[in-house]
This record gives structure tokens, C-alpha cells and sequence, in this order.
């Protein structure tokens, strides 16, 4: 998979019937199979430029049966993706068709590439490095505006560039305690270790918590709503839909599953459960769909608890709420029915959670809920455009990993023990911090990562 002196060829668009399908080729050989096998406007394989797009027909060389007519391009290395000769054929976007033009690729010397290659070539050639790479993947899988505006960010370098001046602190830190292990009598010039290493605990805090905020764009948030039957759970979630997506009757018990939807909300992916009323109930039907809420609920990243703002809170009421605080999830006590006259002892129902005040029935208040879910989702007040830095987890457990060892450091170095002990952990932050942009990266390590990847990316 490592090996970089052939040449790959993959269908890089989805298979299927399309307007356009592109079989793209890297590698020493792409411009050779290219001339190979094209017939630029009938008049044979002539010389190709770089850069530039060309008509013409894939011919077979064996029968001179033109297999698709087509767009090609061929890039000269380095100004390519993959640093390497680089070329595109843009067929007709019938599966016949693309097969065709690959299988003919395959045949005139290429290989099939594997899951990534095309970004795992781009990486061990230097053109971006391993944080890069994964946003590639990001941007393909991106939802929302949001979560497409973080991964282009982090495709642009903004993560790496944070990324790499802790990473320079703490190596400089790291040279000046090794030099004074192995030369002890010289004058070392006076370096304060501690503060690198406080700066660097700060910055890692600070990429930690913006990892775990950017998982949110990239991964979304489970929001549970709950109540007692009749309460317009349903209501509320048709309300924060803008559509009619559930049954709503004023029969008690109506929804008896769960429902589930997706919103937006402010780029953030937020998947909305419907749940069946919390409470007791003789019907085994209706006993299952409890079951089923308490689950959503158990795993929800967000619970709106749900009660009749225009009749005072009941047993039923306490109940459900118990099973919130139970769940030890985030909450929202959402008081419905605003548009009818209200009575203000709910608060009490879920002391420990902001209330919020709607109708679903008119739409009044579900634009301030919506703000307040996202604020509660993200921890804090929601700022337009201020996308986090990074959005992968994998990134996020490697800041934690590499803050536990400066924390480590930092106390070793408070304590007065020997610089080797301190180093230690500071080697090891520096190869946890390699391992997000790259230097550090192990074979395993890739292969895991771009097996995630289609083939042809």
C-alpha cells in the first residue's frame, strides 16, 4: 500500500447512472496509458499539455472499439494532488461505461488503488499532512454549512498550524532538558521550562474542548423529548420541524414509538426522538414503547422534558421528571401550550434545568428553545461563524493524552525531580501531538485511517 513508484487507477465518482463519472490515475505511467488509450478528436494520441482538458475517445488498443467519448486532463507533477503525474478521464456516467474505460486502464499497466490511496499518496508526499488528509474525509461526509466550513478549515491547515506551535514549544522545552542530561558541567543558556510547559497545558485544554464541540458538528447530537401522554410531544417535535411528521390527536397515548427525525440547527446535526409518555399503563403495547423512551432517553445527548404550561404540574409530571434527573443527562423543562393562560409553578418540576415557555400549536417561543438547545448542546452561548477547530475524535483523545503528560511534567518539574523523568513526559506529549498532523504516525495507524476512505479518494 505504501509504495508509491506504480500507477493506481479508481473510479473516483459514486458508481451509477450520472451526467459524469471520472476514472482518475496516478503515478509514473498515468501519462503513457493515457496516450495509450485516447484518440484526442480522432486525430491520434498526441502530445498533451499539462493542465489542460482535452476531447476525444477512449479507443481499445487491441480492437479500436471506442469505448466511451470523453473529457481528459493530464497533470504533471508536483502541481497535482498527489504530487504525482495525475490523470483524469471524465466519461459518461453509466456504469458500463466507467467500467469500461477502467478495465482498459487496468489492462494497459495500472493497478486498482486502494481504499484512500489517492489522499494517503498526497500525505507521504508531503502535500498535506495526516490532519489534512482526514478532513478530506470530513468534507466528503459533511451534513451541515457548519460541519463543511470546520472540515474546509482543517483541510486548510488551521488545526495543524495550532497544533504544530505546541508541538515546536514543547520540542524546544524538550531539547534544552535533554542537552542539560548529557552535557551536566556546560553552561546551558536559561530556559523556563515551566512556562512552556503551562503554555502548552493551556493550548491543549483549549484543543480539547474545541475537539469535543467540533464532534458535535461532525457527528451531531441525539435530543430526547419526554413527558406524560398529551402533553404535545408531538406537537413540539412537528413544531421544530416545520412539518407534520407525527400523529397528533387529543387521544392520550397517541405516539406508542419512538419517532425519529433530523434538524439543523445552526449547522449542528441534531437527531429529534419522539417518545412515547412516560408513566404506567396496563397495555403491553404501550409498556414496550416506554421501554423504548427510556432508552432514547438514557442516550440522549440533550432531554426536553415536556409539560402542559396551562394546568398545574401533577404526579405524572414528578415522575417523568425523576426519570430525567435520574439519567443524569442535560434537560430542558419545556412548558407547552403557551398559548393558552399559564400557570407558573412548573420550575419546580425540574429545578436543575432552564424552562422554556412555547406553543407548539402557534409556533410561539420555538426559535428562543432552538437557541437554548444549541447553547445547552455546545456547552455555551452559540456564536455565529465561530466554527471549532478541530471535529475528530481521534484528535481529541490525542490532546487529552498529550495534556496528561505536560500535567505529568509540569508536577515532576514542580517537585524538583530529575530532568530525565521530566523529559520523559514531555517526549511523550510531543509524539501524541505528531500523531494529529503526521510526524509520528505509525503504519497501523494509516492503514486504519484511510481504510475509512472510498476507493478512488
Amino acid at each position: 500500500m505504501y509504495a508509491l513508484d506504480d500507477t493506481i487507477v479508481a473510479i473516483s465518482t459514486p458508481v451509477g447512472q450520472g451526467g459524469i463519472g471520472i476514472v482518475r490515475l496516478s503515478g509514473p505511467e498515468s501519462l503513457a496509458i493515457l496516450q495509450g488509450l485516447f484518440l484526442a478528436d480522432g486525430r491520434g494520441p498526441s502530445r498533451l499539455a499539462s493542465h489542460r482538458l482535452y476531447h476525444g475517445h477512449i479507443v481499445d488498443p487491441a480492437t479500436g472499439r471506442r469505448a466511451d467519448e470523453v473529457l481528459a486532463v493530464y497533470m504533471r507533477a508536483p502541481r497535482t494532488y498527489t504530487r504525482q503525474d495525475v490523470v483524469e478521464i471524465n466519461c459518461h456516467g453509466g456504469v458500463a461505461a466507467l467500467r469500461e474505460v477502467l478495465g482498459l486502464c487496468l489492462a494497459a499497466g495500472a493497478r486498482p488503488a486502494h481504499p484512500g490511496e489517492f489522499t494517503l499518496r498526497a500525505f507521504l508526499n508531503g502535500r498535506i499532512d495526516l490532519a489534512q488528509a482526514e478532513a478530506v474525509l470530513d468534507v466528503i461526509n459533511a451534513e451541515t454549512s457548519a460541519s463543511l466550513r470546520v472540515a474546509v478549515e482543517q483541510l486548510g491547515g488551521r488545526l495543524s498550524g495550532h497544533v504544530r506551535d505546541v508541538r515546536r514549544r514543547l520540542v524546544e522545552a524538550l531539547a534544552h532538558l535533554e542537552a542539560s542530561i548529557d552535557f551536566p558541567e556546560d553552561e546551558i543558556p536559561d530556559r523556563d521550562v515551566g512556562a512552556d510547559l503551562a503554555a502548552a497545558a493551556d493550548a491543549l485544554c483549549e484543543l480539547a474542548r474545541e475537539a469535543e464541540r467540533g464532534i458535535l458538528y461532525r457527528q451531531g447530537a441525539r435530543v430526547a423529548i419526554v413527558g406524560q401522554p398529551n402533553v404535545g410531544k408531538s406537537s413540539l417535535l412537528n413544531a421544530l420541524l416545520r412539518q407534520d411528521r407525527a400523529i397528533v390527536t387529543p387521544i392520550p397515548g397517541t405516539t406508542r414509538d419512538t419517532v425519529e427525525e433530523t434538524i439543523s440547527l445552526r449547522g449542528v446535526p441534531v437527531v429529534l426522538t419522539d417518545t412515547a409518555g412516560l408513566g404506567d399503563s396496563d397495555d403491553a403495547i404501550e409498556r414496550l414503547g416506554m421501554e423504548r423512551s427510556r432508552a432514547s432517553l438514557a442516550r440522549a445527548d440533550l432531554v426536553l422534558l415536556v409539560v402542559d404550561g396551562s394546568r398545574p404540574p401533577d404526579e405524572a409530571d414528578r415522575s417523568v421528571a425523576a426519570d430525567v434527573a435520574a439519567a443524569g443527562r442535560p434537560a430542558i423543562l419545556v412548558a407547552n401550550k403557551a398559548d393558552l393562560p399559564a400557570v407558573d409553578r412548573h420550575a419546580a418540576v425540574l429545578p436543575s434545568a432552564p424552562l422554556a415557555r412555547v406553543s407548539a400549536l402557534t409556533g410561539a417561543g420555538i426559535d428562543a428553545l432552538e437557541e437554548r438547545m444549541l447553547e445547552t448542546i455546545l456547552a455555551g452561548p452559540a456564536t455565529p461563524g465561530a466554527e471549532p477547530l478541530a471535529s475528530n475524535p481521534r484528535h481529541r483523545d490525542l490532546f487529552r493524552r498529550a495534556l496528561g503528560h505536560v500535567e505529568a511534567a509540569a508536577a515532576a518539574l514542580a517537585e524538583g525531580l530529575e530532568a530525565d523523568l521530566v523529559a520523559i513526559d514531555v517526549s511523550e506529549a510531543v509524539t501524541a501531538l505528531g500523531q494529529v498532523t503526521g510526524e509520528t504516525a505509525g503504519e497501523e495507524l494509516l492503514e486504519t485511517i484511510f481504510s475509512a476512505y472510498c476507493i478512488g479518494k
